[in-house]
């Protein structure tokens, strides 16, 4: 039965995609890298490319130097028109709705957070479901201690530096090839988040440029890894980051403080977080949205299984 799930998984991940249908994801995914908490790796599982991403990333090494004189060839071993396609996709997606994030943000949150709230706890059950039972119950419970663990870390106050976004960069960016850490969700961690919208929105090359090296460095150390771990150990793994995106689910809670120190102590009730910050609960919408991002994921998966 276990046998029969995996190849059936594993032939959904590996099928070839259109250009057009690739960079829709790519479009998801930088819209998912905005939001703190939502990982662009969870909606490149969900969609069926997450194998073909991180082995094409991984193809990258020495021997790419060797193929640099064989442009076909080098092309060909790095697939590079699927990965020019997400990048295409994934640009598009943060340059255009860097504005409309960052003003929902500021005037209409917890719709933001209802709405992914709902998109990631289905793939929470989407990605668990795939899963062998008794291995996601070891390891995804070891992935809900971690989970718990990482909810009561301190929000940092590091400084927008150069260094600092090119070091943010650089751990953010692990996050996001990842089907359940988010990128975003770090960098507010280190407290760079608000810096790397901001630069995005107003087109600071030079911050960007930073931010941009870091995810360079920091995703050629460990993508060779995740390639590796995905090949020989891909239940463990998904069923660990399965139990930590679940607990990790608190922080899109639709109502928080984003000046407490730690992730759980920005949670807050409706009436409180209108207190705090004098705007609207929007008690009444929150429902609809949280529902939105479920049937969100699902419109997703089936509008991408084909393209």
């Amino acid at each position: 039965m276990r046998e029969t799930s995996s190849t059936a998984t594993s032939t959904v991940q590996t099928t070839k995609k259109t250009p057009v249908g690739v960079a829709f994801r790519g479009v998801c995914m930088g819209l998912a890298e905005l939001v703190p908490g939502i990982s662009g790796g969870t909606i490149a599982f969900v969609t069926g490319i997450y194998s073909e991403l991180v082995t094409a990333l991984a193809s990258f090494g020495p021997q790419s130097i060797a193929l640099l004189r064989r442009p076909r060839a080098f092309w060909q071993h790095h697939n590079l028109g699927f990965l020019l396609s997400l990048a295409i996709g994934m640009g598009v997606g943060v340059l255009a709705l860097a504005p409309v994030v960052r003003f929902l943000l500021a005037h209409a949150a917890p719709l933001l957070w209802a709405f992914f709230f709902g998109l990631i706890l289905a793939s929470v059950f989407f990605i668990g479901r795939a899963r062998s039972r008794p291995v996601l119950l070891r390891f995804g419970a070891l992935g809900v201690i971690l989970g718990t663990a990482f909810l009561f870390l301190p929000i940092g106050q590091m400084q927008g530096s150069w260094l600092a976004l090119f070091l943010g960069g650089a751990i953010a960016v692990c996050a996001w090839i990842l089907p359940a850490v988010s990128g975003s969700f770090v960098l507010l961690l280190l407290g760079l988040y608000d810096d790397v919208i901001v630069a995005i929105a107003d087109l600071d090359f030079v911050k960007l440029s930073a931010v941009g090296l870091g995810c360079a460095v920091g995703l050629a150390s460990f993508v060779r890894i995740l390639s590796w771990l995905m090949q020989h150990h891909e239940d463990r793994l998904l069923s660990l980051l399965t139990g930590f995106m679940a607990v990790a689910l608190a922080k899109l809670w639709p109502w928080q403080n984003s000046d407490a120190g730690t992730l759980m102590q920005s949670l807050l009730s409706p009436a409180e977080y209108a207190s705090l910050t004098g705007q609207s609960a929007y008690l009444v919408a929150v429902v609809p949205a949280f529902a939105a991002g479920v049937i969100a994921l699902w419109l997703l998966q089936r509008v991408t299984r084909q393209a």
